[in-house]
């Protein structure tokens, strides 16, 4: 028995229809499967520099920075050319990134020299300089016993001392002070722990017994934490 006409054409659309899907739908699978592979293979994006302050000192020594020497910006320079006028070492320039986001090298603190002394504590608030840790690389030869605990913990706020806590250790007053804090190159922080001077320069902490000469304490990570300190 044949069909008629009519029921013949609808048949034959119907399957078009469904042929016409089908292959809409193999290109579609086969079109977001070469796209998710293109996506993989793509590298990231050149041309965008990015530069820890950690990474800074291994940058090649003919690439030129911001410059600052006695606090001024004095123009572009290499790392070595910046030394020179700073009449210093490379080693003694801190370099990493300025509050504009650009590659810049400075002497250590030279933006934030040591305030005043807070009024001294007593005999017993004042035991020597602790010992660095973790390897951290001090700045003298000498080595001084472990600091003791209880000392009065004071920061500096740019005007006057204050005090965060009475009896601290050592290890209590750095995390206390800065503990999630980084500085740019030639900044600095300073804090109390008794009569040591704390001073958080980039990528370290380090001490003084005479607010004059510093040594390392403890590094810094890139997260701003000291993982030495516990």
């Amino acid at each position: 028995m044949q069909l008629p006409n009519d029921n013949r054409v609808i048949l034959a659309v119907g399957a078009g229809l469904a042929i016409l899907a089908a292959v809409v739908l193999a290109l579609l699978f086969m079109g977001g499967g070469e796209e998710k592979k293109s996506a993989e293979a793509e590298p990231a994006e050149p041309g965008a520099l990015s530069v820890d302050v950690a990474d800074a000192p291994e940058l090649q020594p003919t690439r030129e920075l911001r410059c600052f020497v006695d606090g001024q910006f004095v123009g572009m320079a290499t790392l070595a050319d910046c030394a020179e006028r700073n009449g210093l070492a490379t080693d003694g320039l801190d370099v990493g990134l300025d509050s504009s986001g650009n590659l810049a090298a400075a002497a250590t603190a030279s933006f934030a020299p040591p305030p005043t002394a807070p009024v001294e504590q007593e005999a017993s608030d004042n035991p020597e300089p602790a010992t660095p840790v973790n390897g951290a690389n001090p700045s003298f030869a000498e080595t001084r016993p472990q600091r003791v605990a209880g000392a009065p913990c004071l920061r500096y706020t740019g005007s006057e001392w204050r005090q965060l806590s009475g009896t601290a250790t050592l290890n209590e007053c750095v995390q206390a002070l800065y503990a999630g804090t980084c500085v740019g190159p030639g900044e600095a922080q300073y804090g109390r722990h008794g009569n040591l001077t704390l001073r958080l320069v980039p990528r370290r902490v380090e001490q003084s017994s005479d607010n004059t000469r510093f040594r390392v304490l403890a590094e810094q990570d890139r997260s701003c934490q000291f993982p030495g300190l516990g």
